[in-house]
């Protein structure tokens, strides 16, 4: 999302797939933390995301039992909360993430990770 809204290197790649994508809840408030921090107005950053025209999935007890056993296998990696909540979510909906992360490459999770750039 932040590839796209900054028009970022990649971005072109996630924009022909965003018809198709979703995003978890916590994935969207930490879109939306990057762009206020990055003094980005609220509303307008609210707005920008929307734009976007994705498919929230709201973050659940089975998201949230997913993102906590995440932590073993991604410790070495240095994955985030926000990080663990998009590959949980992937990984429940069987989905490719998209992401400018190299690092996610070498994940061996049993999804498709596409990297961006």
């Amino acid at each position: 999302m932040l590839a796209v809204l900054w028009g970022e290197v990649g971005a072109n790649r996630v924009v022909a797939a965003l018809a198709d994508c979703i995003v978890s809840s916590v994935n969207l408030a930490e879109v939306h933390t990057k762009l206020v921090d990055c003094g980005r107005d609220e509303a307008i950053a609210w707005a920008d995301i929307l734009t976007l025209g994705l498919q929230s999935v709201p973050f659940d007890d089975a998201l949230a039992r997913a993102v906590g056993a995440l932590v073993r296998t991604t410790r070495s990696d240095g994955l985030s909360l926000g990080d663990r909540a998009c590959l949980a979510l992937a990984i429940d909906r069987k989905a490719t993430v998209y992401t400018a992360d190299r690092a996610w490459k070498s994940l061996n999770l049993g999804i498709k990770i596409e990297v961006i750039r």
